[in-house]
């Protein structure tokens, strides 16, 4: 048996947990430089707040409903959705992350203990929201799939009291029949619009299919899916993920910024954080992407971009700053009011398996870098940093609605009166 167990809204239900103030009271949660609504709790999409719009276009909307609007408070998610990770992790035989706020639970020596799955679920959900005051809703299915279409009914279609289970014939034909076929785990937008013209409208249609008839139309994903809907399994996970080919680290600034030094520094500052998840995962650079532009929508639009090759791959964060100073200069243009700025590996070697050259020495210095991730680490981001990052936090991300990080800075640990 499967089981999804998905945090309800979780950046809004975040920002509730250490601030009773709000729990009865709609919150949305913005995007970088408080752009867009990424985050609506229950309370605010009952009142019809969109999500995935421009702040500007919906504040009166909000000020008019008295909704709560909070800064994305990355620091705070991450911890909380370690704590709750921890917690469901008790109840499974393996477990696997998929996302900041979902994970995959897997049983494999339960069947025979576990008499009641749907009240196992609320055992799960009640743990969850002890510790963490989390709300979250719990899918058990016989298949990943299933397990997600429970998810999905669990949270979202009446009669389900955040726990859902698809254990039976009866149980998936009632489930699925008020699934959209759209709301299928691996069926995207576009393959939903084809299945539509052919009149395959709900998740029970779909998995009354023929799978091979489906891979022959679309892919072997849609053959699996339908499988998967019927009971067999066909999805599994790695215990260790398959590294990245592309990593890349890009944001708009929350200021604009003019001038060639403060460029340079968020381009140093985003080069570390590529460097720093490609040691992560064990890779060397072997091509660099190095772009900078102004904002669309303005009258005159500019955009650099440059492709920067290393003869040796590194992952040193020193050789890679030293990389866009060469080429700097070509990206900057005076006059420019840059909107936005970014680094990308796009072409990535595994460490275990470079050729080194005889002629040209080793500049990747493991052991510095080493040391310098191992301090960040410990004592947080930043702690230690190259020089060209600069002090000047003009161009970093504007979040003018933040609320306290209280699980990772002592200023912001909360304190109780008594």
């Amino acid at each position: 048996m499967y089981a999804l167990v998905d945090a309800v809204s979780f950046y809004a239900s975040a920002e509730k947990v250490f601030d009773p103030r709000i729990r009865n009271k709609p919150v949305v949660v913005l995007t970088n430089n408080d752009g867009c609504i990424c985050a609506v709790c229950p309370i605010a999409r009952r009142l019809g707040i969109p999500k995935f719009i421009p702040y500007f276009q919906v504040k009166s909307l909000l000020e008019k409903h008295g909704v709560v609007v909070r800064s994305s408070n990355y620091e705070l998610y991450a911890d909380l959705s370690d704590q709750m990770m921890n917690v469901m992790s008790r109840f499974c035989d393996n477990q696997y992350i998929y996302s900041i706020d979902e994970s995959f639970l897997y049983f494999d020596h339960y069947d025979s203990c576990i008499k009641d799955w749907y009240e196992y679920g609320q055992q799960i959900r009640k743990a969850i929201w002890k510790e963490t005051r989390l709300p979250v809703g719990v899918g058990f299915g016989e298949t990943a799939t299933l397990s997600k279409a429970a998810n999905h009914a669990a949270k979202k279609l009446s009669g389900f009291n955040g726990v859902a289970v698809i254990d039976s014939q009866m149980s998936r034909d009632e489930i699925l029949i008020r699934m959209d076929v759209e709301d299928v785990w691996g069926i995207g937008g576009k393959i939903a619009k084809r299945l539509k013209f052919d009149g395959i409208n709900n998740a029970a249609q779909l998995a009354k299919q023929n799978p091979k008839h489906m891979r022959k139309q679309f892919s072997v994903v849609t053959e699996r899916t339908v499988s998967e809907l019927n009971g067999i399994s066909c999805l599994s996970w790695d215990e260790i993920k398959s590294p990245k080919k592309e990593i890349f680290s890009t944001r708009s600034f929350g200021q604009r910024i003019t001038t060639k030094n403060e460029l340079r520094g968020a381009l140093v500052t985003h080069a570390s954080i590529v460097a720093r998840k490609v040691r992560r995962q064990n890779s060397l650079i072997k091509k660099l992407m190095i772009f900078a532009s102004s904002s669309p929508h303005d009258e005159y639009y500019y955009k650099q971009t440059i492709v920067y090759p290393f003869i040796m791959a590194t992952d040193n964060s020193c050789e890679i700053a030293n990389a866009i100073n060469r080429v700097i200069d070509s990206i900057y243009s005076a006059g420019v009011r840059f909107y936005r700025c970014g680094v990308g590996a796009i072409e990535l070697n595994s460490k275990a398996f470079i050729q080194p050259d005889l002629f040209i020495p080793d500049h990747t210095n493991s052991h510095l870098m080493q040391c310098l991730d191992n301090v960040n680490h410990r004592y947080g981001d930043s702690t230690l940093k190259l020089a060209a990052e600069g002090h000047h936090e003009r161009w970093q991300m504007r979040r003018e609605f933040l609320s306290p990080q209280y699980t990772s800075q002592w200023r912001d640990i909360p304190k109780i009166q008594c």
